[in-house]
This record gives structure tokens, C-alpha cells and sequence, in this order.
């Protein structure tokens, strides 16, 4: 099937993949209930496919035996099925959980259709209609205080900008940078935005970076991942692999200049508050994707703030 254009929701094989792991082989004991003349009870095998809503379902059907005006050993025996029927419960909520959680957060297998699949239908999302590259836009995705905290936070600890590869072109990219500490509240609340839009496991994230960039300064056309072969290629990917998705996001407004420009797509974004523009910087064959290059065009009036998040092949030990 060809991939997906436009605005148009993308078809891939995320959901069926998450529904084939949740329907895994195991069984579990369901209740099943008879009020012929007298309350029986009996458990029955059953396919646990419908997770923690069936484990629940199924002890809330045997509440009735709790409400039962029962007697002696009957009464005995009744409240000792309805115990162990909770602690079963209980035994596999504890065994659903983690789970969920691993599958609740999309690994690096397939994730481009992964990640197009994730953000596909959730509001404000808007993907640029090129076959070319995956690449996308969320307007207002961050808000004004959450903006502002970040923009202080690059004042804070700015340094000059560094390149992979260097070329010898001290002009190359002028801006500066600011790392950002993962235990910082506007950080985490901004990585916990990123990972509800698109599922991608943090684990697999680098650390959050800032950019700022004043009057003259840009960041001539480049990629975000490490050229295959390229002398610092071994430095930088040899434990996590190479740069799969980019997530930028614009903190200010510019008076002039400071635009994105992707050259090879013929397509330029502007700097807007709160906006989002992420991409994915492979191929659907795991290729890196020469498309995405792009141009952090020089500022011509004001100063432009951005915040960059890149995810990894594996997971992030840098």
C-alpha cells in the first residue's frame, strides 16, 4: 500500500500489531453464573483479550454472591470463592499493568508508520502533502507560560552552537545551544507533551536541547542525522544508532526572518508561538532520508527560540 498524502489519515499496521500482542496466548479463569433455583458458580476458560476490563468485568459479576442472604457452610464456601476470585483478580491487574505500559509506548520496530499512525486524526495535526518525507505541523501544541519558562531557561545556560563533520565553515551555524536538564519542571511537562502526541518510548530520546539565534545568525542547510560513514559517524551513533524523528518547537514569535526552509521540498515554516514541526529523518527502509535537509535561515529582526527533541535507533546512553 503506498503511503499516505495530504491531510489524509495514514493506513498502517499499528493498531493491528498492538491488537495481536494484547490477544497473547494465555487464559485466565472467567465466571460464568446459573440462577436456576439455587446460585451456582463455576469458572470457565476464556481468551484474556480484553485486558484489565475483562478481569474486572468478570469479579464485579460475582458481587451479587456478596449480597446474597446465605447461611452456614453454604455461606462459607460462597465468601470463600468470592476471596479468592478478587485476589485472582487482583494477581492479574498487577500482571496487566507493566504490560500496558511496554505497549502503551511504540519501540523503534517500524515506528515511522508507528508515529504517522499515532498522530493521525489528533487535532491540530497537519502533514505536509509531499511524498518525499514525513513531515508535520501542530500549531499552539505548546502554551504561552510553558514557552516562556523554556526561553528563560536558554538564557540561562546558553554556549556556541558545535556541528558533527565539521566542514571548516565558522559560519556555518552561529547560533548557541542550551542542554537542559531532564529533572526541570518545564522540561519534563514539555517531554510529556511530545511523547502523548506521538508514543515514542523516552527512553529512546536525547536529552532536551535549546537553541537561540539574534540578529544575523542561522544554521546553513543541514540534516539532523549523523552522515553514514562521516567522520564523527562512529562517535556519535556507535551506542544508540542515528537520528530517527525531530521534534522543534518554535517559543517565540520573530519580527523577521528565522524561517525553516526545506530546500529539497520546497516548503518554509515560519516561527509562531507554540508551534511544532517534526519530522521523520529516515526512509521507510530505515535509509537515512536526504530530503529533510533544511535550513535555520539567519534572523533579521528580533531573537528566535527553539526547543529540539531527536529520538534514537535504540535506546539514548549518551
Amino acid at each position: 500500500m503506498g503511503r499516505p498524502r495530504g491531510l489524509e489519515p495514514p493506513t498502517s499496521g499499528t493498531t493491528n500489531r498492538r491488537s495481536n500482542q494484547l490477544s497473547y496466548g494465555r487464559h485466565m479463569p472467567l465466571p460464568a453464573y446459573h440462577h436456576s433455583g439455587r446460585c451456582q458458580a463455576r469458572a470457565k476458560s476464556a481468551r484474556f483479550t480484553q485486558g484489565e476490563r475483562a478481569v474486572k468485568g468478570a469479579v464485579e459479576g460475582f458481587a451479587p454472591l456478596a449480597q446474597r442472604p446465605l447461611h452456614g457452610k453454604r455461606k462459607l464456601r460462597e465468601r470463600r470463592l468470592h476471596v479468592t476470585l478478587l485476589r485472582r483478580r487482583e494477581s492479574h491487574i498487577r500482571r496487566l499493568r507493566p504490560l500496558r505500559a511496554r505497549l502503551s509506548l511504540i519501540t523503534m520496530i517500524d515506528l515511522g508508520d508507528s508515529v504517522v499512525g499515532a498522530v493521525a486524526g489528533q487535532p491540530g495535526v497537519q502533514r505536509m502533502p509531499t511524498s518525499k518525507a514525513e513531515i508535520f505541523q501542530v500549531r499552539r501544541f505548546a502554551p504561552p507560560d510553558l514557552c516562556a519558562d523554556l526561553i528563560a531557561l536558554v538564557e540561562q545556560d546558553r554556549r556556541p552552537s558545535t556541528i558533527a563533520d565539521d566542514n571548516g565553515d565558522a559560519y556555518f551555524r552561529t547560533s548557541e545551544t542550551c542542554d537542559m536538564a531532564a529533572d526541570l519542571p518545564p522540561v519534563q511537562r514539555v517531554e510529556s507533551l511530545i511523547t502523548q502526541l506521538c508514543g515514542i518510548d523516552p527512553a529512546y530520546g536525547e536529552p532536551l536541547q535549546g537553541q537561540r539565534y539574534d540578529v544575523g545568525q542561522e544554521f546553513k542547510p543541514h540534516t539532523d542525522y549523523f552522515t553514514p560513514g562521516g567522520r564523527d559517524f562512529a562517535q556519535f551513533c556507535t551506542l544508540s544508532g542515528n537520528r530517527t524523528w525531530t521534534f522543534m518547537i518554535y517559543l517565540n514569535d520573530v519580527a523577521a526572518g528565522g524561517a525553516t526552509r526545506f530546500k529539497l521540498l520546497d516548503k518554509t515554516f515560519q516561527p509562531e508561538a507554540g508551534k511544532l514541526l517534526f519530522w521523520n529523518n529516515r526512509l521507510p527502509d530505515g535509509s537515512v532520508n536526504q530530503a529533510t535537509l533544511h535550513h535555520g535561515m539567519k534572523v533579521r529582526k528580533g531573537i528566535k527560540y527553539v526547543i529540539t527533541k531527536w529520538y534514537r535507533e535504540r535506546e539514548w546512553r549518551g
